[in-house]
């Protein structure tokens, strides 16, 4: 009685190349990982941002920025996914690994939303004094 390995999905990734060491699979998988949480953190951020905007005198754009930040959470996700299948195919097949896809992504927009909240937060000081 033979046992055969069951065949590793995702095909398009498993069925190139080599496989390699172990700990560099494991080392992308807890990167990708990382970028989960930081997508459920997005998310949990956009539903609690929800629940604040009855508190706030200007609730459709927190009500806007809730909506960016779950959209953001939901892409990030699927970013994340992508950018391992690039990197355990690039590992397998003894290449270089790609660049990041979602870190300049994720950089730019949170610094976008950084810069509109400090416009917001003054708008709302001016207006109050």
């Amino acid at each position: 009685m033979s046992t055969t390995p069951p065949k590793r999905r995702p095909h398009a990734v498993y069925s190139v190349g080599d496989e390699p060491d172990v700990r560099f699979s494991l080392a992308n998988e807890r990167t990708a990982l990382a970028w989960v949480r930081t997508a459920l953190a997005l998310i949990a951020g956009g539903i609690t941002l929800t629940t604040v905007a009855s508190l706030t005198s200007s609730p459709l754009i927190v009500h806007i920025l809730s909506i960016v930040a779950c959209v953001a959470g939901g892409v990030l996700a699927v970013v994340a996914l992508l950018s391992w299948q690039r990197n355990e195919r690039a590992l397998r097949l003894n290449q270089p690994l790609p660049p990041p896809l979602p870190l300049p992504w994720l950089v730019a927009g949170i610094a976008i939303a950084a810069i509109g909240l400090i416009v917001f937060a003054v708008i709302a000081i001016i207006g109050a004094a």
